[in-house]
Order: structure tokens, then sequence, then C-alpha cells
């Protein structure tokens, strides 16, 4: 019986606390996007105006919103509804899409995930950009060899891939430290 003890009580509290508590949405409210937009160039404008939408469209229409958005620098970040350490970093992307959205192109990359889950967790946490739908990891794989889930590419304003990032940013900070390294922007 004591055997039992020791099995059945951390496994209890293992489910009760893993995945249970999912971090607070840092989206910022609609009037401060807009004023944190305000005066985008065309190409943002554009990508904003898809904010939280999960495109289709496979391998040939990521490369084709790549190529409209040569001329800005690009962050594309590689996520999943079920990745707990991609959800732990959404709030980073909320915020700092917003603070570098004027200068910054940023796209996400849902891969390996059903619609629905997808959607409803676009819904929790809501982003000023949009993801590209990959279930079965075409765009993913198009980009290079993956490390896992979640992962950041920083492209140049010339379309160059100058950085890939492994794991997920724990920091607004790391985050921005990267930005600002890789992309060249303040």
């Amino acid at each position: 019986m004591r055997w039992l003890t020791v099995v059945v009580i951390p496994v209890a509290l293992a489910v009760a606390g893993c995945g249970s508590s999912l971090p607070r949405s840092a989206g910022p409210s609609r009037r401060a996007i807009e004023a944190a937009f305000h005066g985008s160039p065309a190409p943002l404008v554009a990508l904003h105006a898809q904010a939280d939408q999960l495109l289709g469209g496979g391998v040939s229409a990521f490369r084709a919103r790549m190529q409209a958005l040569r001329g800005h620098p690009l962050v594309v970040n590689l996520w999943a509804s079920w990745c707990v350490p991609c959800q732990t970093e959404f709030p980073i992307y909320q915020k700092v899409a917003v603070r570098y959205g004027r200068q910054v192109a940023f796209l996400g990359l849902d891969v390996h995930d059903t619609k629905g889950d997808a959607s409803a967790w676009l819904k929790r946490y809501p982003v000023t950009y949009p993801s590209y739908f990959d279930p079965s990891r075409a765009i993913e794989t198009s980009l290079r060899t993956i490390e896992g889930t979640p992962q950041t590419f920083f492209f140049n304003a010339q379309g160059r891939e100058q950085y890939d990032h492994g794991g997920p940013y724990t920091s607004v900070r790391s985050l921005e430290r990267d930005i600002h390294t890789y992309l060249g922007v303040r």
C-alpha cells in the first residue's frame, strides 16, 4: 500500500500542477496598438491588418509574404498551441511585436497543430501579426534544419537569415537584445 502512495501522490500533484497555469496575456489594447503603429509603412500595415489570422497557402504563400516584406527586417516565430515553452513566450511576443512593429515585420508559423487549437490559442493570446498554418511542417522544413519548437528566425531587410534562436525566449529583454544584435533595430 505504501508503494501506491509513493506513486499516486506525486502523479496526482504533477497532473494538478502541470499545464494548469497558463501565462497571462500581455496583449495591449486596440488603442495602444493603433498609436504604436501609426505611420507604419504599407507592407507592415498590410501585415498588421491580418493580426491573429491563421493563413494557408503553404510554402509558396509564405515565401511570397517574405518577398513582399523585403526592405523590412523580419522575425519569424515557430510555435504550436500544444507546446508549453511556446505558451510561456507568447506574452513576450505580444509586447515586443507592438514595440517594434513599425520597423520590424513579425510572422508566426504554427506547426504540427490543429486549426481549432491554434485559433483558440490566438483568441486567448492575440498578436499583431498573422501566423501561417503549417500542420504538415512543409514551411518549417523549407526554412532549414529545425531544432525544435519554439524557434525564432531573424531575417535582415534583404531577406537573408541572420540568426535562429532555438528554444523559448524567457524575457522581453532577451528578444529585444537579439532584434538589436541581429537586425540592427533600436
